[in-house]
């Protein structure tokens, strides 16, 4: 496998009338072929935001993408024109929203929405499209496709409506699928169902993917890789189980331990929480943003920004933002309250 997609030090800031939002600062990583990434955080940590600037599809104004590079396949997306980041879209990367309803056209069918990349990247003919449209609506779980072709998104329940868009982005053969919490507005019963499908059809197809959340559970069900976002960086990435089994980062620590337990240790605990507020992204960061809410932080975090750095003791790629020692202290923390 080799390197589909590397970012490197993307920096997006919006302009607005309350001040300029520090919205993601200094994000890179690489994603191989076929690999699946799992990007996590709070709401406002910039995980959507790097998706939709690498996408261009951030408003300018208010939004502006400072710097950085987004090579994939050999090209820079952040310096190919409107009309030739159009044909990337949804040829080669396409994007599944959070919300289905908002994201479909309301007044156009499902045929219609499903064909029109078809012709646009495949230089498909009505005919072919129409046949191909069909064929997608089966391959995501739609029964009597060829009828539901002439619906209208309405007419659709929520789990369906985000088949529909599986569909469009997956209709072109892209070489990347972005997911922006897609399963986020449906029940439990239905998102599990939409995360089996998409890892069918992930591995059918052999794509890449990068799937965008704030639900833990989820990201452990469908990715390889992992990588944890607060205020506009990234604090820790590694290889799934690593990073689950062993984080290294004080708030992945922090996100892992708010999730309930089912087992035995988690009988009867209350749930854990991540103390004081996300920072206020108006505000420059200065040193580690997570320093505030952080009980193992140091005088340096206060003062000079981490950078990803391999975690010394821990497997290759499994990298945190620290400036402390995450293992030995909460080993220290262990033994003087057993003492």
């Amino acid at each position: 496998m080799g390197v589909l997609l590397e970012v490197k030090n993307l920096v997006t800031r919006f302009y607005t009338q309350e001040g300029t939002v520090y919205a993601v600062n200094g994000v890179s990583y690489e994603l191989q072929e076929g690999e699946t990434l799992g990007v996590v955080g709070e709401s406002g940590s910039g995980k959507s935001v790097h998706a939709l600037s690498m996408m261009g599809l951030i408003p300018q104004p208010p939004g502006k993408i400072e710097s950085g590079e987004v090579i994939f396949q050999g090209r820079d997306l952040l310096k190919l024109s409107r009309e030739q980041m159009r044909l990337v879209r949804g040829a080669e990367v396409a994007m599944i929203f959070q919300d289905p309803m908002t994201s479909l056209n309301p007044v156009l069918t499902i045929g219609t929405q499903l064909t029109e990349g078809l012709k646009l990247h495949m230089g498909m003919t009505q005919t072919q499209a129409n046949r191909r449209a069909i064929e997608l609506l089966e391959m995501v779980g739609i029964s009597d496709a060829s009828r539901r072709l002439r619906d209208y998104p309405h007419q659709f329940s929520g789990g369906m409506r985000q088949r529909v868009m599986i569909a469009i982005g997956l209709s072109c053969n892209p070489k990347l699928l972005i997911a922006d919490e897609p399963t986020t507005a449906l029940d439990v019963t239905i998102q599990a169902q939409i995360l089996e499908l998409v890892r069918q059809l992930r591995d059918e197809l052999g794509m890449a993917m990068i799937w965008i959340t704030h639900d833990l559970g989820v990201v452990a069900g469908v990715a390889d890789t992992i990588q944890v976002m607060y205020a506009g960086r990234v604090v820790e990435r590694g290889p799934i189980n690593a990073v689950m089994k062993d984080p290294r980062n004080a708030y992945t620590l922090g996100l892992l331990n708010s999730l309930p337990r089912m087992d035995e240790k988690g009988r009867g605990e209350r749930l854990h929480q991540i103390v004081g507020s996300p920072p206020d992204m108006r505000v420059k960061p200065v040193g580690d943003p997570f320093w505030p809410r952080n009980p193992y932080h140091t005088e340096k975090c206060k003062q000079e920004t981490p950078e990803l750095e391999q975690v010394a003791d821990s497997v290759p790629g499994h990298m945190s933002a620290a400036w402390y020692d995450l293992k030995k202290d909460r080993e220290s923390q262990q033994l003087q309250g057993e003492g």
